[in-house]
C-alpha cells in the first residue's frame, strides 16, 4: 500500500492529518507530507478514511 498526495490539488485543509498524524504532516509553509508512504497495516483503516475525507480528493491510496 502507497499513500500519495497530489499537490496540485491539495489545498493542506489538514483533515488528514488531525485523522492520522502518523502519516501526515503539514510544514511551516503549509505543505503536506507523506511521512509514512507504505504505512503498517494497524493504520490502513485509518489512512483509508483520511483520503476519502479529504475535502479536494488530492490523496490516493494504491493497494
Amino acid at each position: 500500500m502507497e499513500v500519495r498526495v497530489d499537490p496540485l490539488v491539495c489545498e493542506a485543509n489538514g483533515v488528514c492529518v488531525g485523522l492520522v498524524p502518523e502519516v501526515f504532516d503539514l510544514d511551516d509553509d503549509d505543505v503536506l507530507h507523506i511521512v509514512e508512504p507504505n504505512p503498517p497495516a494497524e493504520l490502513l483503516d485509518r489512512v483509508r478514511h483520511a483520503v476519502r475525507s479529504c475535502p479536494k480528493a488530492a490523496l490516493t491510496l494504491e493497494e
